[in-house]
């Protein structure tokens, strides 16, 4: 019997539903979510292994006009994830670019479909907000642009069509022995996940700018026999005036985050932790090369 294999690369705008849709396909939570533009920050990979099949999906974060070096990376980790990809995946939002012109005249978007010569699908996300009418204009819209092989309409929340779009993907994937095990669902390790958790419920949690201000280092991380887990995170922030809104009265706003999270990471984890954060101020980290490449933020290689 044949075995596909390959790396599809997830791209669009930033809050497209691309992190949800990878999460719906796995049928597992790797990626976070929230209703918050930039979410996902660097490139997840998420893998899909059956008897004749391996698609290694990544999730990467929205494309946008970078206003800082920390986004810079983050359009980098587009561009790398779609030059060796076998197979790109399009999201567009029928609800907020009705007939994909914001999408594809983007300059970044553009450059991606001229610099790769992988076959190309587009999905048309969130069509249970929408309407037929709406749809049937975005996919004749897109159609005539002759870029995509497919055009699927979905919904990533609700995962209808999704079985079309795995067997599309399929449909395009090379034959190749499996690239990772089978029991093997990622490429990062707990200590990433547990960052991302926390990240995640800060997203949730707070407003304006004080989300997109803020990293989550893991400090310690203890398995322990006969004990729960220990788990010390620092949340770092760019300005004086972050820390105290994090902390939140008597800090109680950051017990409650303490606690949002670690319920969250012990259902990831599939066992008990005790979690510990505290709040460091780190200065325009988000512009500061070294500091990015510690936060792990490096640039990938040409």
């Amino acid at each position: 019997m044949s075995h596909k294999a390959g790396f599809v690369s997830i791209v669009g705008k930033p809050n497209v539903g691309k992190s949800t849709l990878m999460n719906s396909l796995l049928g597992e939570k790797l990626s976070i979510t929230t209703n918050k533009p930039q979410t996902t920050r660097k490139k997840i990979l998420g893998i899909l292994s059956a008897d004749n099949y391996q698609i290694i999906f990544q999730d990467t974060p929205g494309i946008l006009n970078p206003e800082y070096l920390l986004q810079e990376r983050m359009l980098d980790y587009v561009f790398s994830s779609t030059k060796d990809a076998d197979l790109i995946i399009f999201i567009v939002d029928v609800s907020e670019d009705p007939d994909a012109s914001r999408t594809l005249s983007d300059e970044r978007v553009v450059k991606i479909i001229n610099s790769s010569q992988a076959k190309k699908i587009l999905l048309v996300n969130k069509i249970d907000v929408s309407d037929q009418p709406s749809v049937e204009k975005l996919i004749d819209s897109a159609g005539r642009k002759n870029i995509f092989e497919k055009i699927i309409p979905v919904s990533a929340k609700e995962k209808f069509n999704l079985d079309l779009v795995l067997n599309t993907i399929l449909e395009y994937l090379p034959e190749h022995p499996k690239y990772y095990p089978d029991d093997q669902l990622s490429d990062e390790n707990e200590r990433f996940f547990v960052s991302e958790i926390i990240r995640e419920k800060i997203f949730e949690r707070f407003r304006d700018e004080i989300p997109y201000s803020t990293e989550v280092i893991i400090y310690e991380f203890k398995e322990r026999e006969n004990a729960k887990d220990f788990i010390s995170a620092e949340i770092i922030v760019e300005k004086e005036s972050q820390k105290p809104i994090i902390l939140g009265a008597k800090g109680d706003t950051i017990k409650r985050l303490g606690q949002e999270a670690r319920e969250s990471i012990e259902k990831f984890l599939q066992r008990e932790v005790f979690l510990e954060l505290r709040v460091k101020i780190r200065e325009k980290w988000r512009s500061n090369p070294s500091a990015l490449n510690s936060f792990g933020y490096i640039k990938d290689e040409e």
